[in-house]
């Protein structure tokens, strides 16, 4: 039987491919922002294979042939991209994986759990997801790619974990992606991998946890965080 503790922890999400599934909205906006520059657009297996890394970090591994301005051009036109396809899409803009409101809601709903996020979207790509699908305050501590080194750095779980004031044995990262898993080993945080998003089970074997649906994500949420309060 899980330990129960009155201390506090803290659930860290990774966004796209964890939360919601954004593959379409990803590759649509990749696609024209090299299209813009006249170059053919990576395969979609490239291009779910960088999600979770910062644009800065990711543009250049699509496109190893290209020079920095144009790999500058390639994210800007990319940001313009995604953000005309939210403002076009509106509520049906990446929309969260089946059960994932209803988690959200049951973890919130715990006096001594604190939710945050951990994403390489940028804040105003994070608010304006978080705001479409009602989301806003419902998590504590919010770290982006404006504010830190691209995943895997450990900056971002490390800053969550002082926000909050809990320590690292009481907190755990979930993400679907081997910069998640990373990020967090390199933080000395616990991690798990969700099997419904963006890579490959065999990238995420050095998760603490494994998830295949959200029953199974509660209770590893509970197991590696030694339960609720």
């Amino acid at each position: 039987m899980t330990q129960q503790t009155t201390e506090p922890r803290l659930i860290i999400f990774d966004v796209d491919g964890t939360l919601s599934d954004s593959q379409g909205d990803i590759a649509g906006a990749m696609a024209q922002a090299f299209q813009s520059q006249d170059m053919t657009p990576p395969p979609h297996d490239a291009v779910l294979s960088i999600v979770g890394l910062s644009l800065e970090v990711a543009m250049p591994r699509l496109a190893p042939e290209a020079d920095e301005a144009t790999c500058i051009a390639l994210v800007a036109a990319y940001k313009q991209a995604y953000m005309q396809r939210r403002l076009e899409a509106g509520a049906a803009h990446s929309p969260l994986y089946p059960g994932i409101r209803e988690l959200l809601d049951q973890l919130a709903a715990e006096p001594q759990t604190i939710l945050g996020i951990a994403t390489g979207k940028s804040r105003r790509g994070l608010l304006a997801l978080l705001e479409n699908h009602g989301l806003s305050g419902m998590f504590h501590t919010i770290q982006v790619a404006d504010d830190h080194p691209s995943k895997p750095h450990p900056s971002m779980v490390m800053t969550a974990l002082m926000e909050a004031g809990v320590p690292a044995e009481r907190a755990v990262m979930i993400g679907d992606t081997s910069f998640d898993i990373d990020m967090a080993r390199a933080a000395g945080v616990a991690s798990i991998a969700v099997g419904w998003g963006y890579h490959p089970a065999t990238a995420l074997e050095a998760a603490e946890g494994q998830a295949a649906d959200m029953a199974a994500l509660r209770s590893e949420i509970d197991r590696l965080t030694g339960g609720p309060a």
